[in-house]
């Protein structure tokens, strides 16, 4: 894909292969003069790739975020920041690192860069979800919404094809929900269906990359993750244009209670929600349907499954003992559906996604 940049509101969206080496001009670009580098463990290295385009404006590194933002990290990563006295934020990674530099911006007003290398979407939205005692809480604003997202395809070319695939689905998840969304708008639709379609076509190439030879090969691997984070982009965006419903509150729920993986989550239930929606809203769901084959949860299910993603809660370790704390902290608190539903049919919801049956 040819590179671009593109600005909507306080949100500046630089696309395109090598970009990372614009973080530095992208800080100064913001007035900042100290940047404080976020990463995980396993991100470490690219963060101080990164650090190095900063020059001397990155002043510390910080590499312990994690899933599900815990508050504890939080506070951890909030000591590093004052010590510093950066006054801003570089977050290089998925979506543990984008959490913990919006954590950090919503409790001290810094600025943020984000340099994403999966497919989380979360980069593009003023929604900030945070764990504390095993119970995830979102929460938006427009203090939590970064001000500089920096998508380089060249950080996600070695990323494992199993964690492209689940990284993917749960980008997808965010457009499959916004479609269905009870404040989406035409334009919102248009560009889920629009995410949906460069990460179905992505995803399919990434597992089955074809060419006549090594550089044919390349080509098409490249095109692959170009248009897998193009999408990623346009679902982020939805995301963060709508609000999300039953599917995101199980996947917090979910999350936050077992301590699971975020993506591989997102990947189980996104069939099953949709279904569960779709019996109430099919018309609605219908352009979700035709872009994998018959259904919209169905299609999803065959398409995940084609990929060689996880489609059980018990492959990613739950015990069906757990469902029943599950189900009642999923309805504890009340919020919108498009399909009513009760604690009982969140229970039955959550069974089908363990043994992965429609």
């Amino acid at each position: 894909m040819q590179g671009f940049t593109h600005a909507q509101g306080p949100l500046r969206v630089v696309f395109g292969r090598g970009d990372r080496s614009r973080a530095g001009e992208e800080v100064a670009r913001l007035g900042c003069e100290r940047a404080l580098v976020l990463s995980t463990p396993g991100r470490a290295a690219t963060a101080e790739e990164v650090r190095g385009h900063l020059g001397g404006r990155a002043v510390a590194t910080f590499d312990g975020a994690r899933r599900h933002t815990p508050v504890e990290v939080t506070e951890t990563a909030l000591e590093v920041l004052r010590d510093a006295r950066a006054d801003c934020v570089v977050a290089v990674g998925g979506g543990s690192t984008t959490g913990l530099g919006k954590a950090l911006a919503a409790r001290t007003g810094v600025a943020q860069v984000v340099i994403p290398t999966t497919y989380a979407g979360s980069e593009v939205t003023e929604v900030l979800g945070e764990t504390i005692g095993g119970v995830k809480t979102t929460r938006r604003g427009p203090e939590i919404l970064p001000e500089v997202v920096i998508y380089d395809p060249e950080l996600t070319d070695s990323l494992p094809v199993s964690l492209s695939v689940t990284s993917g689905l749960n980008a997808m998840a965010h457009a499959s929900e916004g479609v269905y969304a009870g404040d989406s708008t035409p334009l919102t639709t248009l560009i889920a269906l629009e995410g949906l379609r460069a990460l179905r076509d992505a995803l399919t190439g990434l597992t089955g990359v074809q060419g006549t030879g090594e550089h044919a090969r390349e080509d098409a691997h490249r095109d692959a993750r170009d248009h897998a984070l193009y999408g990623a982009w346009l679902c982020g965006l939805v995301l963060g244009g709508v609000s999300m419903s039953i599917h995101h509150k199980l996947c917090h729920t979910l999350g936050a209670a077992l301590d699971l993986p975020h993506a591989e989550t997102h990947a189980v239930l996104l069939p099953h929600t949709t279904a569960f929606v779709e019996q109430a809203l099919p018309e609605a769901l219908a352009p979700v349907g035709a872009l994998f084959g018959g259904s919209a949860g169905a299609g999803l299910h065959t398409f995940a499954a084609s990929l060689g993603a996880p489609t059980r809660l018990a492959d990613l370790g739950v015990d069906d003992g757990d469902l029943d704390d599950v189900a009642t902290l999923a309805t504890a608190n009340p919020y919108w559906s498009p399909r009513p539903f009760t604690r009982d049919d969140v229970r039955a919801l959550l069974q089908r996604a363990w043994e992965g049956v429609l």
